[in-house]
């Protein structure tokens, strides 16, 4: 059987090499190349995986150690007792969304629509712009007004602002055109006729452009540049442009133990007429250019806050070719009494103040475009007070102010060119505002003496209540009064808020006020002091939210329905609501 196996290896490749030398038979079928292509479509099962693992070999110090661990029990005395646990309420309350956009309408009793509205759109490019517009009117007159006493304000504005690699900025364009009427006659018989040929109407029209720049990681901090124009009904006019910027200087290079300087920097060039003054037709013009830069550096030593700095302010007009230049105080001392609890602060400071028509007109829309406007010097602001936490619920500020002020602008009553019968003088017509219905201002050189208190009350996240309180103390060197300015002012505001309705109040109190009575017509003698009645003005607002994005709204304004004077002779609105509806929304 062995045999027979070695014969068949033997014989076995013998045979087949004969049988394929063997004549085969021709093929006529020729052969040919056929190309076939496909789209290839690679997966990760296609790859090939590297089954190599490198082979690391540790010497023998780096083995692993294997750790035995053992316990050492023993008794310890211990006098720890679990408190029991305490049930306490949680705001299961979902988080309130918050829409960018929202659009508001009402309607009031003074027949006074409402609108309000703010759109802005964010994109992928770190950029956003948006509109802004709001409209707040009264068409009804006020009781007993024998002039028209509505009003309008509107103002719209829009923006568009952008995050660079190396600093933000954005620009933005207001404007505003608010509507008055000079209502507030003197108690002089005024005849129909009168009356009606008196032209009491006053527009404001505003236009302001703003660009502002944030730098990242540089000196500068950030640059501001402010114009507008500034106009009126009577052919009055101002322009105002102003460059501010801040940077921070290191001083780092003298010792590490420096913080920055900061410097704040600025110009502000004001240009302005009107037409004619009170007295005569001739035309005032005013003009003034300001640079100022205020160096300060901070502090911190054994937990007391050091901040000193002085302002350089030059101040040329251009007018009355008067050149100044000031060098005011800028200090702050803050110390913590008690941490976290009680602190108390001291400083020192000044400034000058450049006074606008702009800025009149909105304390005191019943101005005659006949003004005098100059700068107000603030020679010394000295102010001392504690601030601080009675507990996490309860804050307070206690403050008194010593100011010298040069130059403070104060309201005070024009006289009136008519006595009731005659709308002409000196061949002339009465405008509008020389029926003693109107303000000028006067300027005087004023301390004052202040005293201030400010609490705030957090009940809980829903319910906060605010009060403030200011007391002042006049002196005055030209005149016997602090014209218009009152001596006491308070308020009070609570705020209750709930996922499905708001409400908040408010409460102001505003002391007796000094004002002047005439003579005769045209004169400028007055014959005694007028003292207006001191008033409290109480206001609610309210709403409900139907949704997340719908919501009702009520104002109830003056509820006592008062018709007390904030300036002479001008009678506010009595009771007022005002009802309506926003919705809120994003794009």
């Amino acid at each position: 059987m062995k045999k027979g196996i070695v014969f068949f290896f033997i014989f076995f490749p013998i045979l087949s090499y004969i049988a394929q030398n063997k004549e085969q038979i021709k093929d006529t079928i020729k052969t040919e190349i056929v190309t076939i292509e496909t789209k290839y479509n690679p997966k990760i099962s296609n790859a090939k995986k590297i089954k190599q693992y490198p082979q690391i070999e540790l010497l023998e110090r780096n083995q692993k150690i294997k750790l035995k661990y053992t316990t050492f029990p023993a008794p310890i005395a211990s006098t720890f007792i679990p408190k029991e646990g305490v049930v306490k309420r949680m705001n299961n309350s979902g988080k309130e969304r918050v829409f960018k956009n929202y659009v508001a309408a009402g309607f009031g009793n003074y027949t006074s629509p409402y609108f309000e509205t703010y759109l802005i759109h964010n994109n992928r490019f770190d950029d956003a712009f948006g509109l802004n517009a709001k409209y707040n009117g009264s068409l009804k007159n006020i009781r007993n007004s024998s002039l028209n006493s509505s009003f309008s304000n509107f103002d719209i504005g829009a923006f568009y602002k952008k995050k660079d690699r190396y600093f933000d900025w954005g620009v933005q364009l207001n404007s505003e055109r608010n509507l008055y009427n000079w209502y507030g006659l003197p108690n002089k018989d005024f005849s129909k006729s009168i009356l009606n040929s008196i032209n009491e109407e006053q527009c404001y029209n505003y236009f302001e452009l703003v660009g502002i720049v944030d730098f990242n990681n540089t000196y500068l901090d950030w640059a501001k540049i402010k114009t507008f124009y500034f106009n009126d009904g009577y052919g009055s006019g101002e322009i105002s442009s102003k460059i501010e910027a801040k940077l921070e200087l290191p001083l780092a290079f003298l010792t590490s133990r420096l913080n920055d300087i900061s410097i704040k920097t600025s110009i502000e060039f004001l240009r302005g007429t009107f037409k004619n003054s009170f007295k005569n037709t001739d035309a005032i013009s005013y003009s003034t250019t300001t640079f100022s830069v205020n160096p300060h550096y901070k502090l911190n030593y054994k937990n007391i806050t050091f901040k000193a700095g002085l302002k350089l302010i030059g101040s040329s007009d251009a007018e009355n070719n008067l050149k100044n230049i000031f060098v005011l105080p800028d200090l702050l001392i803050e110390k913590p009494l008690i941490t976290n609890h009680l602190g108390i602060y001291l400083g020192l400071s000044g400034d000058l103040h450049t006074n606008t028509y702009k800025e009149f007109a909105q304390k005191n829309p019943y101005i005659s475009p006949t003004l005098f406007i100059t700068q107000t010097l603030e020679q010394s602001n000295l102010y001392f007070g504690f601030d601080g936490k009675i507990n996490n619920t309860l804050s307070f500020n206690i403050k008194t102010r010593f100011i010298t002020e040069q130059d403070k602008p104060l309201f005070l009553k024009n006289e009136s060119k008519s006595d009731g019968t005659n709308i002409e003088q000196n061949g002339k017509i009465l405008k509008g505002y020389e029926y003693g219905n109107s303000f000028k201002v006067y300027y005087d050189d004023l301390e004052t003496t202040s005293v201030s208190a400010e609490l705030a009350y957090d009940y809980s996240k829903e319910l906060t209540f605010k009060a403030q309180g200011v007391y002042n103390m006049y002196t005055t060197r030209k005149s016997s009064e602090a014209w218009n300015l009152p001596t006491t002012k308070t308020s009070f505001s609570a705020e209750y808020k709930n996922p499905k309705w708001y409400t908040t109040s408010n409460i102001y109190y505003v002391g007796e006020r000094k004002d002047l009575l005439y003579n005769e017509q045209s004169t400028g003698a007055f014959n005694k002091i007028q003292t207006l009645k001191s008033f409290v003005d109480i206001n609610l607002n309210g709403g409900y939210h139907f949704n997340n994005k719908f919501s009702a709204f009520l104002k109830l304004n003056n509820i006592l329905n008062t018709h007390y004077q904030r300036f002479a002779n001008f009678d506010t609105q009595g009771f007022q609501v005002l009802g309506g509806m926003s919705y809120k929304f994003d794009f």
